[in-house]
This record gives structure tokens, sequence and C-alpha cells, in this order.
């Protein structure tokens, strides 16, 4: 799973050929979720509230960039990093 960006201890990634709809995972620690790009909800997994506000953050910054990355992953394409929240 390319990791397509990093910070505070997150790991932001995306999978090539991911089910619809359009999302990248989050992981932190032990905690892990699946983040739609869209509406940036979760649609699976967990992650604690001040993380996951971080990712929030970080997501809606860079929401273009990455439903690019999405359609890169979904034609097998190599993804491309992200800047980190800082």
């Amino acid at each position: 799973m390319p990791q397509i960006s990093r910070f505070f201890g997150i790991i932001i990634s995306m999978f090539f050929s991911e089910h619809q709809p359009p999302h990248f995972h989050a992981t932190y620690n032990e905690f892990n979720a699946e983040i739609s790009i869209n509406d940036l909800n979760i649609i699976i997994g967990n992650l604690p509230p001040r993380v996951l506000g971080l990712v929030m953050e970080w997501a809606a910054i860079h929401k273009n960039e990455l439903m690019d990355n999405w359609n890169l992953a979904q034609n097998h394409k190599g993804l491309k990093k992200i800047e980190p929240l800082v």
C-alpha cells in the first residue's frame, strides 16, 4: 500500500485498484480507518478523536490531490506524495 503522506505519526496511504467510493487509509499506532475523499466521512475503522481531527484538517486541504491520486491508483500509475500537515 503506497504511502502518500506522513505527519505526527499518522500514515496516509492508498491501495491500487481499490473498491468504491474513492477513499484513503489513515493509520495511527493500532488504529486504522478508511476515509471517503468526497465527504470526508469514515467508511470503516476508527481513529482517536485528536488524530481524526488532524486527518480531516489535512484531507480538507488536499482533497483535490487525494482525488488525483485515487484516479492514478485506479489506473495502476504511480502515486504522488502529498505535503504533510505542519
